[in-house]
This record gives C-alpha cells, sequence and structure tokens, in this order.
C-alpha cells in the first residue's frame, strides 16, 4: 500500500506543478504588449519636441513602429507575437523538465529497492 500512495502522490504532484503552455503564453503576451502600448501612449501624451528618442530604437526590431498611437497598436502587435513565443517557448520546457524529472526519478526509485529506499538522502 505505502508504494501505491507514492504513486498517487507523484501523479498529483506532477499534475499540479506542470502549467499551460497556451495561457502562459497569451499572459506574456499580453503583459509585454501592454507595455509597449503604455509606454508609448504614455510618452505620446506627455508631447515635448523630442518624443521618445529610446522607444524609438524598436523600429529596428518592430517594423512599422513609431512613437505615435497608430504605432502603440503596432507595437502591441509585436510585443504580444513576441511575449506569447517566449512564454510558450519557457513553459514547454519547464513541462518538458517536469516530465524528464519525473521519469527519472521513477527509474532511480525502482533501481534502489532492493537496498531499503533513499539511504543517501
Amino acid at each position: 500500500m505505502p508504494a501505491d500512495d507514492k504513486s498517487v502522490e507523484r501523479i498529483v504532484a506532477t499534475r499540479l506543478l506542470r502549467v499551460s503552455a497556451t495561457v502562459y503564453g497569451i499572459v506574456t503576451g499580453l503583459i509585454i504588449g501592454l507595455g509597449i502600448f503604455v509606454a508609448t501612449n504614455w510618452l505620446v501624451l506627455k508631447g515635448g519636441r523630442v518624443v521618445g528618442p529610446h522607444l524609438l530604437l524598436l523600429r529596428q526590431f518592430f517594423i512599422g513602429y513609431r512613437v505615435t498611437f497608430v504605432g502603440s497598436l503596432i507595437g502591441f502587435a509585436y510585443g504580444f507575437v513576441l511575449g506569447f513565443a517566449i512564454g510558450f517557448a519557457v513553459a514547454w520546457l519547464y513541462n518538458q523538465l517536469l516530465a524528464w524529472r519525473g521519469v527519472r526519478g521513477s527509474a532511480s526509485a525502482g533501481s534502489s529497492s532492493g537496498s531499503g529506499g533513499r539511504s543517501g538522502r
């Protein structure tokens, strides 16, 4: 019975630790996209003779981006796509490492059954 309890605990822990890569990507994309959108519009509303020379450097990476309201929409779209890709990749990698650790952990637990369990910990 104790072996069954360990396997149930392992299944529950694995299910709780996994993250949805799609949701993680959407949330990360929204945060980065909204950050660019708000920063751009903040500078547009602030005004001045020279508006956002540092933020204007995003034109090197985001084709069509300018420090204007329309540029903030373009920046939001680019930020969302970039954030989604980064968030999805991080969550996918996290889930892969979690699965690898679970498979590796169960294999090492099975091979040490004759030695009385976890003697090294």
